[in-house]
């Protein structure tokens, strides 16, 4: 068993998940210095312009901000803001000092309208400092592979050198935070309406994401930023046809028709195709396999028409062991389904076996959750 066991981890660590095929050079017309285009369910790369190059990101650092504040578990609890979130520099959500404000609030005026004292509110309350709630951010990103990013403070001002990303690493983060339900609504939302503290009169908030309130129909969501030295970066979601993008841009001076150009060049010539579905394997021949295997997900993955045709799918299995026929456990992952797109590696699926003995299930319970990663192979 020991054997099987240093097998299975040996084809895990080869990343079993959807990698990406080489971007396309199509919108050669973009303004932006870096810009990247993924797709959200694969995380494969359609699109890519100086995407690894280490720059100032401005407001875009909000995103990680939002994220670690709606994972926090606090969004519902409120806090009292201090004179230091009061007196932040540039945009503002004009938070009066000592007032209370939940952090669900301020989490919809950090990512609508920017609110660098939002930030720093949501930084004290949430990591206990902005210091320690840097530390907080570094940590994250690194937990979800955002290895050429460095965060100094939670809301991007150009008071930090160091205070450095890529649009590759921004892709990743928004990709990362477009799995969680509340950050989606947030970033979506076009109008938000909440109490002032000190008025009749509500607060009310549009959106600064033009894409979403006015320019492109198919836009979800995003989160705009400038600065001094930084200049336009913008980071945005859309979804057509059941496909879902991802568009970064850096020193952007065209932010917006950047990624519309993006957006409609990737759904005219990319389509979600269905490669396996979720569900029995068919087509075992194995007499000891035949009927007892399984994917868990359905294989999905952008494709041109071009592409689609030179799709080749193989099934790799562990050979049954004989102690498995005399009635001893079988490991829950037994094989893997390639699959492969004119000889270039774009996916490793894990193959499940029926198994009705559950002696084994906690080891692969800790091992399964390495399928699919963040942040999608490139």
């Amino acid at each position: 068993m020991r054997k099987i066991k240093q097998s299975i981890i040996c084809f895990i660590i080869l990343f079993l998940g959807l990698s990406s095929l080489p971007p396309t050079t199509y919108a050669a017309g973009v303004s932006a210095h870096s810009a990247i285009l993924i797709e959200q369910k694969s995380g494969r790369v359609l699109y890519e312009k100086n995407a690894d190059e280490i720059s100032r990101i401005a407001s875009i650092t909000k995103i990680m901000t939002a994220i670690l504040a709606i994972e926090s578990g606090k969004i519902d609890q409120t806090t009292t803001v201090s004179s230091r979130a009061v007196g932040v520099e540039g945009s503002s959500i004009y938070l009066i000092e000592g007032e209370k404000i939940k952090l669900k609030d301020l989490v919809y005026g950090l990512m609508m309208r920017s609110g660098n004292d939002a930030a720093v509110a949501i930084a004290e309350m949430v990591g206990g400092s902005e210091e320690g709630f840097v530390y907080l951010m570094n940590q994250k990103a690194n937990e979800i592979g955002m290895t050429n990013t460095t965060f100094q403070n939670p809301h991007g001002l150009d008071n930090h050198e160091n205070h450095r990303s890529t649009a590759y690493d921004m892709a990743i983060l928004m990709r990362y935070a477009m799995n969680n339900k509340t950050f989606r609504e947030i970033s979506g939302t076009k109008v938000y309406r909440t109490a002032h503290p000190e008025e009749k009169w509500d607060r009310v908030w549009k959106n600064k994401n033009k894409l979403l309130t006015s320019l492109y129909a198919y836009c979800t969501g995003g989160k705009t930023g400038y600065t001094k030295l930084a200049k336009r970066t913008l980071v945005t979601t859309a979804t057509k046809n059941g496909m879902d993008l991802i568009a970064v841009t850096i020193n952007a001076p065209s932010d917006w028709n950047d990624h519309i150009s993006m957006y409609e060049e990737a759904f005219d010539n990319y389509k979600m195709t269905s490669l396996a579905p979720k569900g029995e394997l068919k087509g075992i021949e194995d007499s000891f396999y035949k009927k007892k295997l399984e994917i868990k997900r359905d294989v999905i993955y952008p494709l041109t028409k071009d592409e689609q045709e030179t799709i080749k799918l193989k099934t790799i299995l562990i050979k049954p062991q004989k102690e498995w026929k005399e009635g001893k456990p079988v490991p829950s992952v037994v094989g893997e389904l390639q699959v492969t797109q004119d000889g270039e590696s774009i996916g490793n699926i894990p193959i499940y076996f029926h198994n009705e003995q559950k002696k084994e299930e906690g080891f692969f319970t800790k091992v399964k959750n390495l399928f699919f990663v963040y942040p999608g192979a490139r």
